[in-house]
């Protein structure tokens, strides 16, 4: 390989995230049990997430909308201003959580940094995701931050094109084979997926991965073979 940059994604591969939604959902199935089964809550929340990612795009903003926007759905427009309150209240919890580093994610690295251009390549809100790289003490290793408002082909195409690189000499971590593999593959990139134990169901995909610029590991620190 003749690698020049290695990519990270961030949530839930340098740092936890999905577990905390998870959290949030449990309360806002709490607070409209009601109305619904937790399933159905939790089916409906996942509805109108899935529409509104075209207008709001990956985040902890767009998730507060949609929680919203769910209990309306729900309780047929008969919410009180005061549970509308409370999932403002949810939502702002969720953005102050404390970032939580996943293990050897930092001796990874430490031990990449100057030998390889490293780069964040993740989606969601561009205040959030900086907010969350600054407070994770990780910046310094970065040469360049990319909140992508997706994931796709094109998208990595982009990033490829400010970066100056073709794709073969594009390697990316990620968490998601959806978004951080397949398109990564698809532009003739190289991949490695680190499962992480609680998935999105929208980066699940049914379908296993063979390519031969594809790998998988259980933990970020087996990465580093590959580049020595």
């Amino acid at each position: 390989m003749n690698i020049k940059v290695i990519a990270f994604d961030a949530d839930d591969t340098l740092f936890v995230n999905e577990p905390y939604f998870q959290e949030t959902e449990e309360k806002f199935c709490g607070l409209m049990n009601d109305y619904l089964s937790k399933q159905g809550i939790s089916q409906e929340l996942f509805k109108v997430e899935i529409d509104n990612l075209p207008l709001y795009g990956y985040g902890i903003k767009g998730y507060i909308l949609s929680m919203i926007e769910a209990a309306m759905k729900i309780s047929n427009k008969t919410i009180s201003i005061q549970v509308v309150d409370k999932i403002l209240e949810y939502g702002k919890e969720l953005l102050q959580r404390p970032i939580e580093l996943l293990d050897g994610v930092e001796e990874t690295l430490q031990a990449l940094h100057g030998k390889y251009k490293l780069v964040v390549a993740t989606k969601g809100d561009l205040l959030d995701q900086r907010r969350k790289l600054h407070n994770s003490g990780l910046g310094h290793y970065f040469h360049h931050i990319e909140v992508m408002s997706d994931k796709q082909e094109k998208d990595y195409h982009d990033l490829l094109g400010r970066l100056e690189i073709q794709p073969e000499e594009f390697f990316m971590i990620g968490n998601s084979l959806k978004s951080d593999v397949l398109p990564v593959l698809g532009i003739g990139g190289h991949a490695v997926h680190i499962p992480f134990h609680t998935t999105w169901a929208h980066e699940k995909i049914d379908h296993e991965v063979k390519h031969k610029n594809f790998r998988t590991v259980e933990k970020i620190t087996e990465v580093l073979p590959f580049f020595y």
